[in-house]
C-alpha cells in the first residue's frame, strides 16, 4: 500500500528490452536519492503510480522489470532514458497517511486537455477513459502519477485539480503539457461504494 505522497523524483537511467514478440517487457534502472540501504530485493515501489518489484540494485540506483501487460496498460511503455518519475516506498505499518489509500495498481491512462495558471498554482484538467468517469466525484481523491490529489469538478469524464506550487516542485505534475498522457488511480473507496451500489 501507498498514501501518494512522493517522496523522490527519481530518474532512468537505463532501459533494456526483456523478452520478444507479444511477451516483450523492459528493464529500467533507475537512480533515486531515496535511502535505499534498507532495501531488499522483492521490495515495491511506485512508480508514477505503479507498483514495481526491486529485481537488482546498487549503491543510488535499482532495477525493476516491466511485463508487457503492464507496459501496456500505464505510461512506462514511454519511458526513455533521463525521464524523471514519481517515487515512493511502500509505507509501514504505522506510518503517517498523508495522502489517501493507494494500491499502486493504475487503473487507466489519462491525458492533459488544459492547463492555466492561477495565481501561484496551476488548474489542470484531465481526461479519464470513460470506465472510470463514474468513480470521479468533486472533494474525492484520485492517484495522478502516483500524486494523491483533490478533484475540484467533474463534467462527465473530464476533471480538474488545482496543484499548489509545493506539489509542482517535488513531483512530476508541475512540468505536464496540454497532450500529455497519466497514469490514474481512482480512490479505492469510490470502487467500493460503486460495488455496493450495483454500478460495477
Amino acid at each position: 500500500m501507498f498514501t501518494g505522497i512522493v517522496t523522490d523524483m527519481g530518474r532512468v537511467r537505463s532501459v533494456t528490452t526483456t523478452g520478444e514478440g507479444e511477451g516483450e517487457g523492459r528493464r529500467f534502472e533507475i537512480e533515486t536519492s531515496l535511502d535505499i540501504s534498507d532495501l531488499e530485493m522483492g521490495a515495491s515501489i511506485a512508480h508514477a503510480g505503479a507498483c514495481m518489484t526491486v529485481v537488482d540494485m546498487g549503491a543510488d540506483w535499482y532495477a525493476i522489470e516491466v511485463s508487457a501487460e503492464s507496459l501496456s496498460k500505464t505510461t512506462l511503455g514511454s519511458w526513455v532514458e533521463g525521464d524523471r518519475i514519481n517515487l515512493e516506498r511502500a509505507m509501514r505499518l504505522g506510518d503517517e497517511l498523508g495522502g489517501h489509500m493507494v494500491g499502486g495498481h493504475v487503473d487507466g491512462v489519462g491525458e492533459v486537455t488544459g492547463r492555466e495558471n492561477d495565481g501561484d498554482s496551476v488548474r489542470f484538467k484531465f481526461r479519464s477513459p470513460d470506465s472510470l468517469a463514474k468513480y470521479l466525484a468533486p472533494k474525492g481523491s484520485i492517484t495522478i502519477d502516483g500524486v494523491s490529489l483533490t478533484v475540484n469538478e467533474v463534467e462527465g469524464s473530464e476533471f480538474g485539480i488545482n496543484v499548489i506550487p509545493h506539489t509542482q516542485e517535488v513531483t512530476t505534475i508541475g512540468s505536464l503539457k496540454v497532450g500529455d498522457k497519466v497514469n490514474l488511480e481512482i480512490d479505492m473507496m469510490a470502487r467500493y461504494v460503486a460495488r455496493l451500489l450495483g454500478k460495477e
